[in-house]
């Protein structure tokens, strides 16, 4: 039971980065626009997290430094697309080498230093019960956070007004336009709110799951979130099951290299991206259902009538 405990929180532990990224950058996508930047929005709410927790003596300076810089790096990405109006595909794999070499030359001076560990809440009765308490109720706020957000983001964009706005912009901006809908100040908006969500998830790693900063820390979760979005065909239920199923993929291939079961540890160790290749696979071959929520307007840039 205890070792079954363990596996489960780190289980965990080991999604909530990506679920928090997936979720963010499924509102973007959902308003039509595509930034493949998360890994480079994550790795610098990483350092930023880190640096800011570790001169303060403070996690929560250290999460509030994460998400301010998720959002400067995600509102870069939104003036360069769209108000310059330049390729979203490009300049996103440009944000996410800035990004990894920014972080790089700000982490140097807190390599191999301590970091601030973010405590996990305490729920009196419910924490302390059997295996259950620390499973569902001994982790940190960030954890929580996470879940809460994917289901507000799912509310949101099914039930409100603001969704069905956010919606219409990533399904035909031209309309939403003429409706009177300010399509880039909306677009805007979601991309602000994924740069965040990308920089809590980057946080997350710095301060929760190893509580150090190590350069290029985030080894490829941006990518991954972002397969998940379109493994969960848009759907921001589908990317709470599709994180956590992935999390298990990833900790199971660690679990497998610690019991010593004779596979490779390369091969273990790439387990998480050949799901996430396979998975793709599989949902590209089922058009009808990639058609379901696909925004008709991703990736393409809207410039208002003058």
């Amino acid at each position: 039971m205890t070792a079954l405990e363990a596996v489960l929180l780190t289980i965990i532990t080991a999604s909530t980065p990506l679920l928090l990224a997936a979720v963010g950058e499924l509102v973007v996508e959902r308003s039509g626009v595509l930034n493949l930047g998360v890994e480079g929005m994550m790795v610098m709410g990483a350092v930023s997290g880190f640096a800011a927790a570790y001169t303060t003596g403070s996690a929560a300076a250290g999460i509030a430094a994460a998400i301010g810089a998720g959002i400067a790096m995600s509102l870069l990405f939104g003036f360069l697309t769209q108000t310059l109006v330049t390729n979203q595909v490009a300049t996103g794999l440009a944000l996410t080498l800035f990004g990894l070499g920014l972080s790089g030359l700000i982490g140097e001076p807190f390599t191999g230093l301590p970091g601030v560990k973010l405590s996990p809440v305490h729920i009196p009765g419910l924490s302390d019960l059997p295996f259950v308490g620390p499973v569902l109720f001994g982790h940190d706020v960030l954890v929580y956070a996470s879940i809460a957000i994917t289901v507000l983001a799912a509310r949101v964009l099914a039930r409100t007004r603001i969704g069905l706005v956010i919606r219409a912009t990533g399904d035909n901006h031209h309309s939403a336009h003429a409706l009177g809908y300010n399509v880039i100040a909306v677009r805007y908006a979601c991309i602000a709110f994924g740069g965040a969500c990308a920089g809590l998830a980057g946080g997350y790693l710095s301060l929760a799951y190893t509580t150090q900063w190590i350069e290029n820390m985030t080894a490829g979760r941006g990518w991954v979130a972002l397969a998940l979005v379109v493994f969960a065909t848009w759907a921001p239920r589908r990317v709470a099951v599709g994180a956590y199923l992935f999390g298990t993929v990833w900790i199971m291939g660690l679990y497998a290299q610690g019991i010593g079961l004779g596979i490779p540890p390369q091969l273990l160790a790439s387990l998480p991206y050949l799901v996430t290749i396979a998975a793709l696979i599989l949902i590209s071959g089922n058009r009808a259902l990639t058609k379901v929520n696909t925004p008709a307007c991703i990736g393409r840039p809207f410039v208002p009538d003058r």
